[in-house]
C-alpha cells in the first residue's frame, strides 16, 4: 500500500473473476468487477451519426450502481489497472470503462493474461501495457456496422412481414445456410438400391445359422420400431461366435448395383439364397418412394462356394488431434456431452474464472512452451516414454488470422486430473474439464497404431462369380487414445488365410434409397460457419442463440430446421438486398474487420464505404418487395374446396381462404402445416366451451376454442390457458397474473412483480428474461416487508382463483393444487455475531512464543 493509504484499484469483468484474482493480489490492490458492458449505442434509435460516424455511447442504466462504487474507488487509486479479457470485445470494454471513469492516460495500466493463475497474474501485472486501440475500432466498426444494418432492414421487415422481426448482418446468413438445407431436403428425390449383406464363419455349422437368425428376431422384437438390431450389437455377435460380416460389390466381374427386387433376387438366389417370400410393408415416416419398403424373405438353401481370394494388411496410424479452439470445443461438447454452444461457453466461462483452464475464446491452437513441457512431463511420467514423441507435436492453425500469440485452451494445472475434477466442480464443470484435459494431454502424445485388414470373398456359380469384400481393423498400440479412449467401430475378424473355404451364416437382401444431406445440429452449424469464414469464434454461440429466440429457426432432436418464418424472411432479404445476404460478402466483410485490427486500417472509411450502396438498396426494398400476406400455400379447406393462403398476425402466420368472404382460418405449426385440432375432454370453466389440447414453445397446454372466436371489440371471445403438467399429464392452475409493485430492481432499476411459488411470494425483475434479478421477500426492508404484506391478499386471490378454475375444470378439489400465499411474511431473524474465543495453546504454537521471548 502506497504511504498516502491509497490503494490500486483493478477492474474485471465478473464477480467470480474478482474473486480468483484477489487471491493472488496483495493488500495494494481492490478487485472490483464491471459487470460486462458498462457502455454501449442507445436501446432506442440509431445512436450513429450517418455523416461521420460518430457513435453516441451511454452509460447502461443497469451499471449505475456498479459505475458510482467505480469512480469512487478510482478517484482514490494511484493506479487503475483495467485486467478485462484478452480478446478484441475486453478490449472494448477497458476502452469504455475508461472513457465512462474519465480516466487520464497516465492513470491507467492496461494488463492482460491467458490464464487465471498466480503466476499468469503476476506476470501481467508486472508488465503493463496499454490499451490497444486497433483492437478497440475493430470492435467499435463491428458494433456500428451491426447497428447500422439491423437499425435499416427491419422497418423493412415490419412494413413486408410483421412488426416487430428484426435481421442482423451475420445472424441473418447463418439462417441462410438452415434454409437452404431445408430447401435441398425438401427438393431431394430419393433413388432405390439393394444391396446383399452376409454373415460368414469359417465353420460349417447349422446351429450357427438357426442361432443367428433367432438372435436377431428377438433383437429386432425388442426394438420399438422393430428395426435390425445397432451395428455395436451386431459386432458383439460376430465376435462371440468367431462370424464376420461383408457386403457384395461385384458381379459378373462389374459393380454389383441393382436397383430394383427383381435383379437382387437373381443373384440371391444363385447364391444359394430360397426367397420364400416377398413382402411390402409401409414404412414409418417414409416419403414417397419410401412410402413402402420391400423385404426378400428366405433362408440359406444349398450355397454356392464362397473362399477367400486374398487378404490385405496394411499398418496404420492416427494422429491425436490438435488442442481445442473456441469452435472445436463447441462441436465437441455438442457431440459428446450434448451441450449446446451457448452451455458450453458458460462451462467454460466458469472453469477460465476458476483458473483451471486458459481463455476458451481463440482460434488458435498454439501452446506455450511452458505448456508443452507441463504436458510431455505428465505423459512420461504417467505413461512411459513409449508414448512420448521425439519432439513436441505441433499444429497449424486452420483460420489464416488466427493470433499465434494467443493459446488453445488448455487447462492450467495438468496435475489436477479428470476424476480429481469429479470430486471438486460441478457436474457441467467437471465433464467439460475432462474433455479439455484429455484434448490438451492427448496432443502431445503418440499416434495410435492399428493394423488394417480388407478380405475379399469369392463365389462362382453357374450364372456367374460374386465377390464380397470385409474389413476390420485392430488396435496394436494405442498411443494418445490411452487418454481418449479408441476411437474404432470396426469389426474384429477371425483368423483367416487365402483359398480358405468359409461358410455363409445367413445372406439379407436389402431395399435401400439414397439419403439427403443432413441437417445441421449445433456442432456441424458452427464447423460450417468457421468454414464459410461467417462470424468469429466469439459470436458462435449467440449467433445460434438469436437465430433460435427470433424463431428463424426451431432446433428438434438436436436438429434445426428452418420455420415458415425464417424462410419467408430469408426470401425477401434475399431479394431486396442480394449483397448483404451473399455469404462471401459477409466472409469478405469480416476479414475486412480483422484487418482494422491486425493492419490499422481506417474503421471510419470502411463504414463510409459500406453505407453508401447499402442504403440505397435500403431506399429501393419497398418498391420491389411484396407483402408476405396472401402468399400461397399447398393447403385447401376440406369442407369448401376454397384455396388457402398463407396470411399473418399478430400472433405470426396463419391460413386463410384466398375469398375473404369465405371467413375461413386455420390455425399453422411454426413449420406452415395445419394444426390438428385435438379435442382434450375438459370443457373451459370460464365460458363452458370445448378445451383445445395444444402445444406451444413450453409443452402441451389447454386452449380454450373461444379464442377464434371475436366479440364486439374484435379480441378473442375467452382467453383462458390452462399448462398441462408434464409429469402427470394432467391440467394445472393456470397461469396467475404477478402484482406490480413500486420496488426497484437492484440490477437494473426495473419495477419488480410480485409472484407466487412452492417456497411462498417473491420478487422478480419486470423485464425478465432480459434481467433475471429476484429477491426473496423476507430479505428487504422493514418497509418494504409491510408494504408487499399489504399486496398479499390481492395475490392470494388470484391464486384462489387459479386454483378454483382448475378445480372445475378436472373435479378435483381446489386444496389439491398446492398452498395459497401466506398473508404474514417471516422477518429475517439476525444470528447473533459469534463470540471470539480464544485458541487452545498447542505444543506448536507454545513453542512459537518460546522462541518468540527468547
Amino acid at each position: 500500500m502506497a504511504d498516502n493509504g491509497r490503494k490500486n484499484l483493478v477492474i474485471v469483468e465478473s464477480p467470480a473473476k474478482a474473486k480468483t484474482i484477489n487471491k493472488y493480489l496483495g493488500d495494494d490492490f481492490v478487485v472490483r468487477a464491471s459487470m460486462g458492458h458498462v457502455r454501449d449505442l442507445p436501446s432506442s434509435g440509431m445512436g450513429v451519426d450517418l455523416e461521420t460516424f460518430e457513435p453516441e455511447y451511454e452509460v447502461l442504466s443497469s451499471r449505475g450502481k456498479v459505475m458510482s462504487e467505480l469512480r469512487k474507488l478510482a478517484k482514490n487509486a494511484d493506479t487503475v489497472y483495467l485486467a478485462t479479457d484478452l480478446d478484441r470485445e475486453g478490449e472494448a470494454i477497458a476502452w469504455h470503462l475508461k472513457e465512462a471513469l474519465k480516466l487520464k492516460d497516465e492513470r491507467i495500466q492496461r494488463v492482460i493474461f491467458n490464464a487465471i493463475t498466480k503466476a499468469d497474474i503476476e506476470k501481467a501485472f508486472a508488465n503493463p501495457g496499454e490499451l490497444d486501440m486497433n483492437r478497440v475500432n475493430a470492435q467499435q466498426a463491428r458494433r456500428l456496422l451491426d447497428r447500422v444494418v439491423g437499425y435499416e432492414i427491419s422497418p423493412v421487415l415490419w412494413r413486408k412481414v410483421a412488426r416487430g422481426l428484426s435481421a442482423g448482418r451475420v445472424q441473418s446468413v447463418a439462417v441462410r445456410l438452415v434454409v437452404e438445407r431445408e430447401r435441398e431436403i425438401e427438393a431431394f428425390i430419393p433413388d432405390e438400391y439393394w444391396k446383399i449383406g452376409a454373415v460368414f464363419s469359417p465353420k460349417d455349422n447349422a446351429a450357427l445359422r438357426d442361432a443367428y437368425a433367432t438372435w436377431w428376431d428377438k433383437a429386432a422384437e425388442a426394438n420399438e420400431k422393430g428395426d435390425a438390431p445397432t451395428q455395436a450389437a451386431q459386432r458383439e455377435w460376430l465376435a462371440d461366435n468367431d462370424s464376420f460380416a461383408a457386403d457384395m460389390i461385384e458381379w459378373k466381374g462389374e459393380k454389383f448395383e441393382p436397383t430394383d427386387a427383381g435383379a437382387t433376387r437373381e443373384v440371391a438366389e444363385a447364391l444359394g439364397f430360397v426367397v420364400d417370400q416377398v413382402k411390402v410393408v409401409d414404412n414409418e415416416g417414409g416419403k414417397g418412394p419410401q412410402a413402402k419398403l420391400t423385404t426378400l424373405i428366405g433362408k440359406i438353401g444349398t450355397p454356392a462356394d464362397f473362399r477367400i481370394r486374398d487378404i490385405q494388411k496394411k499398418r496404420t496410424s492416427s494422429r491425436p488431434s490438435a488442442p481445442f479452439i473456441t469452435s472445436t470445443l463447441q462441436q465437441g461438447a455438442s457431440s459428446r456431452l450434448s451441450f449446446g454452444a451457448s452451455r458450453t461457453m458458460r462451462v467454460a466461462q466458469t472453469l477460465y474464472e476458476a483458473g483451471h483452464i486458459t481463455y476458451m475464446r481463440t482460434d488458435s491452437t498454439n501452446l506455450s512452451p511452458a505448456a508443452v513441457g507441463m504436458a510431455r512431463d505428465f505423459v512420461g511420467k504417467a505413461f512411459g516414454d513409449n508414448y512420448l514423441p521425439d519432439k513436441p507435436n505441433s499444429y497449424a492453425s486452420r483460420n489464416k488470422s488466427a493470433q499465434e500469440a494467443h493459446e488453445a485452451i488448455r487447462v492450467t494445472d495438468v496435475n489436477f486430473t479428470p476424476d480429481m475434477a469429479d470430486k471438486k466442480l460441478a457436474v457441467d464443470d467437471a465433464k467439460l474439464y475432462r474433455l479439455i484435459w484429455n484434448r490438451f494431454v492427448a496432443c502431445q502424445m503418440v499416434p495410435a497404431q492399428f493394423d488394417n485388414t480388407t478380405v475379399h470373398i469369392e463365389a462362382k456359380t453357374d450364372a456367374g462369380d460374386a465377390v464380397f469384400r470385409t474389413s476390420g481393423r485392430k488396435l496394436v498400440f494405442d498411443g494418445f487414445m490411452r487418454v481418449t479412449g479408441v476411437s474404432s467401430d470396426d469389426q474384429l475378424l477371425p483368423e483367416l488365410a487365402e483359398q480358405q473355404q468359409v461358410h455363409p451364416v445367413d445372406l439379407r437382401p436389402s431395399q435401400h434409397f439414397t439419403s439427403p444431406p443432413p441437417r445441421y445440429n449445433e456442432a456441424s452449424l458452427v464447423k460450417e460457419l468457421e468454414a464459410r469464414g461467417i462470424g468469429r469464434p466469439s459470436t458462435y454461440a449467440s449467433i445460434i442463440d438469436v437465430i433460435q429466440k427470433r424463431e428463424y429457426v426451431l432446433q428438434e432432436g438436436r436438429r434445426f430446421f428452418a420455420t415458415l418464418l425464417g424462410k419467408v424472411v430469408t426470401d425477401k432479404l434475399m431479394q431486396a438486398f442480394p449483397e448483404i445476404m451473399d455469404i462471401g460478402f459477409t466472409a469478405d466483410m469480416e476479414n475486412k474487420l480483422d484487418r482494422i485490427e491486425d493492419e490499422a486500417t481506417d474503421w471510419i472509411k470502411l463504414l463510409k464505404d459500406f453505407y453508401g450502396p447499402f442504403h440505397e438498396s435500403v431506399d429501393g426494398a419497398l418498391e420491389i418487395l411484396d407483402h408476405a400476406g396472401g402468399m400461397e400455400s399447398p393447403y385447401v379447406d376440406e369442407e369448401t374446396g376454397a384455396k388457402l393462403v398463407y396470411r399473418i398476425g399478430k400472433n405470426g402466420f396463419f391460413l386463410a381462404a384466398e375469398d375473404r368472404e369465405l371467413n375461413i382460418t386455420k390455425p399453422v405449426d411454426p413449420f406452415g402445416k395445419p394444426t390438428i385440432r385435438e379435442a382434450s375432454g375438459f370443457d373451459c370453466p370460464v365460458c363452458g366451451r370445448e378445451m383445445i389440447r395444444r402445444k406451444g414453445r413450453f409443452g402441451e397446454f389447454l386452449g380454450c376454442s373461444g379464442y377464434s372466436e371475436k366479440n364486439e371489440a374484435g379480441e378473442p371471445d375467452c382467453t383462458l390457458i390452462v399448462p398441462i403438467n408434464k409429469k402427470t399429464g394432467e391440467p394445472d392452475p393456470p397461469k396467475v397474473e404477478p402484482i406490480t409493485t413500486k420496488i426497484a430492481c437492484e440490477k437494473c432499476q426495473s419495477d419488480m412483480l410480485l409472484r407466487d411459488s412452492k417456497r411462498g411470494p417473491f420478487l422478480g425483475c419486470s423485464t425478465f428474461p432480459k434481467c433475471r434479478s429476484t429477491k426473496m421477500v423476507k430479505k428487504l426492508e422493514e418497509e418494504q416487508i409491510k408494504y408487499i404484506e399489504s399486496l398479499l391478499p390481492e395475490l392470494k386471490d388470484r391464486v384462489e382463483k387459479s386454483h378454483e378454475l382448475a378445480a372445475k375444470l378436472t373435479d378435483k378439489p381446489a386444496d389439491s393444487f398446492g398452498r395459497l400465499p401466506s398473508l404474514v411474511i417471516p422477518r429475517e431473524e439476525k444470528k447473533p455475531a459469534k463470540k471470539k474465543t480464544a485458541k487452545k495453546a498447542t505444543k506448536k504454537t507454545a513453542k512459537k512464543a518460546a522462541k518468540k521471548t527468547s
